[in-house]
């Protein structure tokens, strides 16, 4: 074990993890879209207006990927993350606009030892996202795979 904060034992079922915030801006989002999702409504604010999204808004991949910066530096860098076999879900609730913060949480749903591999747990987290007039713009679930502390141990 190499001292990571977090490890299978570390995450209790119902607690909430807080991941932090991010700002959104107009240039990450024309920047992000210019590269993997160059619909009109990422690229330019007067089209952003006339789409339903009510503004420059940020691609739903491009959300996800700002929850992963938020999740990476929240704990998972700080952990003994094995990756993920998935996501169960995702569901983008709201539009990210230029101009919005997000607040990140992840709270575990469920844990348990692998059965194949003795050193192993698996994690259950639903996580969102949400904008600064707190609506929720973000959820997503996932399971993901990390070492225990001592191999072997139920926790």
């Amino acid at each position: 074990m190499t001292g990571k904060r977090w490890a299978f034992e570390d995450f209790a079922e119902g607690a909430t993890i807080d991941l932090g915030q991010k700002h959104v801006t107009a240039e990450e989002i024309i920047e992000f879209a210019s590269e993997f999702d160059a619909q009109p409504m990422h690229l330019d604010e007067e089209a952003g207006k006339a789409s339903i999204l009510g503004g420059l808004a940020a691609s739903g991949w491009h959300t996800c990927c700002m929850f992963m910066r938020l999740m990476c530096d929240g704990f998972l860098l700080d952990s003994t993350s094995q990756g993920s076999p998935g996501i169960d879900y995702v569901r983008w609730k709201k539009p990210v606009l230029a101009g919005d913060t997000l607040t990140g949480t992840s709270t575990v749903t469920a844990k348990r030892a692998s059965s194949s591999r003795p050193n192993l747990g698996l994690v259950t987290v639903r996580h969102e996202l949400v904008n600064q007039r707190g609506e929720v713009v973000l959820e997503l679930q996932n399971t993901g795979m990390f070492l225990k502390r001592m191999a072997g141990e139920a926790a």
